[in-house]
């Protein structure tokens, strides 16, 4: 992704949350969302991640993280003790993917949950020629990818509603822009806002 292209992504993602949230930010990678939501929506809270130089960025830019590892779960947190809980690329590097969703919605009022759409228009295309996608979305060759889940946007809907979840809001990203037109097929990023049903 292009810098203008993570900046409106971070954007979208963060008008989801309302202001002055308290917000738990699971993988919260270098913090950069986390410190965006303080900065220009009035937010606290905590970002949550394991590795040392994510770790290391988020205190350098001011952001109070926790470093744990999620497999493990959110035991920590009470129920409904965060306005917010994100997992903002998230969910597809976890080996408990569907408990942590749960444990989102537990810990949560609202969940904000993103992840690559496997079902995007170039990687059904690729998948058709014989190979797995690669594309700036999905940057790495199937043998060394971080992604341990593949999922598309339809399968996160039947996945919330089998989990009693209520969605509040559910779009694509496509270079920074919403998609809500047959965002299965055109958008390379699947977006979800939800809530305890």
């Amino acid at each position: 992704m292009t810098h203008d292209t993570q900046l409106l992504t971070l954007q979208a993602i963060a008008a989801l949350v309302p202001h002055g949230s308290r917000v738990l930010d699971l993988g919260c990678g270098d913090g950069a969302l986390l410190a965006h939501l303080q900065q220009h929506r009035g937010c606290t809270g905590y970002g949550v991640e394991l590795n040392d130089t994510n770790v290391h960025a988020c205190v350098q830019r001011g952001v109070n993280v926790l470093q744990l590892n999620l497999d493990q779960g959110l035991s920590l947190f009470g129920d409904q003790s965060f306005d917010v809980v994100l997992q903002i690329d998230t969910l597809q590097h976890l080996r408990n993917a569907e408990t942590m969703l749960r444990e989102t919605a537990r810990v949560g009022r609202l969940g904000i949950v993103s992840f690559p759409n496997f079902a995007h228009w170039p990687n059904r295309l690729s998948v058709l020629q014989g190979r797995m996608p690669v594309t700036k979305r999905l940057p790495y060759q199937w043998y060394d990818t971080p992604n341990i889940r593949v999922g598309t946007f339809a399968d996160f809907e039947v996945l919330a509603t089998k989990n009693g979840l209520h969605l509040l809001d559910a779009f694509g990203l496509q270079n920074g822009a919403r998609v809500t037109v047959w965002p299965n097929l055109r958008a390379g990023t699947a977006v979800f806002k939800f809530q305890r049903g």
